[in-house]
């Protein structure tokens, strides 16, 4: 059978930091509050010429450089994003004329910060059903650009970056044992679509507007919903968390991915963590997160990693792969 395989990854970010102590003078905030109730100490913030195309390009060229292939043999780009570089095009064709391809197809993923894993999964259907042998995708984000930044409850929150993976069809006998994507699962429901939002967009206001979250209500739903997709994944396959190697979560909030992890028995030594370095990257936070796991050596090939997260609508999914 055909399987997704990741033959490599790759990470951008913008060059500003942005520290906690920066934002204690432009928030009533503390660091000490944002470390205790999310994890975060730093987030990279886009300056000038620095967009979510510009940065989705640097993580595809390190991306195809790391898997040893040239631009051209992409036939397939998909780029989850919810901070587009215009309303239309679709970034992935900016991204796909930057990169200087002119054959194959590219399009977004909108599902804010479950884009990646369902830009993944929709790979990988694309890739098993034969209509594509190469994708890159990529999760590139300036959420910087439609926070309040009068509103402390999220702007310490969120960060910017991009982070990408070429998968590339392979062979598989169809076991668990095989390299590339084993198991997907997805899920939205759109009654919670008022606990986290942007109040604004073109039809609608004609703003671009800023993003307004519920915060204790993500919370209370976040750590139940990704465990239901992350036990329905292990079910699809026949897995438990005892085989996985490596839990990639969406780095949201800390104490959402500690709480996921001991419920699902997962050792918190298995949890890639880059919460505390880029903040919540939405849609580019996974793939940022499996750069630097992958680039440091942790994860390693034949490794067992799952990918999940929870997102605005309320989205969520989770990924089965093997390194």
């Amino acid at each position: 059978m055909i399987r997704s395989i990741v033959r490599g990854f790759g990470a951008a970010l913008p060059k500003r930091v942005m520290t906690n102590q920066e934002i204690e003078g432009v928030v009533e905030t503390t660091d000490e509050w944002i470390v205790q109730r999310t994890g975060i100490r730093q987030r990279y913030i886009a300056g000038e010429g620095e967009t979510t195309a510009s940065l989705g390009e640097a993580a595809a060229r390190a991306a195809l450089a790391n898997a040893g292939i040239e631009a051209d043999q992409i036939d397939m780009i998909i780029v989850a994003t919810s901070t587009p570089d215009n309303t239309f095009p679709a970034t992935a064709v900016n991204i796909q004329n930057r990169l200087g391809i002119s054959g194959g197809f590219a399009f977004d993923v909108q599902a804010v910060c479950s884009g990646f894993v369902y830009a993944m999964t929709t790979a990988d259907a694309y890739i098993r059903g034969g209509m594509a042998t190469r994708v890159l995708v990529i999760g590139a984000e300036t959420f910087s650009r439609i926070l309040d930044w009068k509103d402390r409850t999220t702007c310490v929150l969120f960060g910017d970056g991009a982070g990408a993976v070429v998968l590339e069809a392979g062979e598989g006998e169809g076991k668990t044992s095989d390299r590339g994507i084993l198991a997907s699962q997805l899920r939205s429901d759109g009654t919670h679509k008022d606990k986290l939002y942007v109040d604004g967009g073109p039809s609608s206001t004609g703003t671009v507007g800023h993003l307004r979250m519920e915060g204790r209500e993500v919370f209370k739903h976040a750590v139940g919903m990704i465990t239901d997709v992350i036990e329905a994944a292990f079910d699809a396959t026949g897995t438990t968390a005892d085989d996985l190697d490596w839990l990639v979560p969406h780095q949201a909030n800390k104490r959402i991915i500690d709480g996921s992890a001991k419920k699902l028995g997962i050792p918190l030594e298995k949890v890639v963590i880059t919460v505390d370095q880029h903040g919540n990257t939405s849609a580019a936070s996974i793939p940022l997160a499996l750069a630097v796991a992958a680039g440091d050596g942790r994860i390693k090939k034949g490794d067992l990693v799952m990918l999940e997260a929870m997102g605005g609508g309320f989205t969520w999914g989770a990924v089965l792969l093997r390194w």
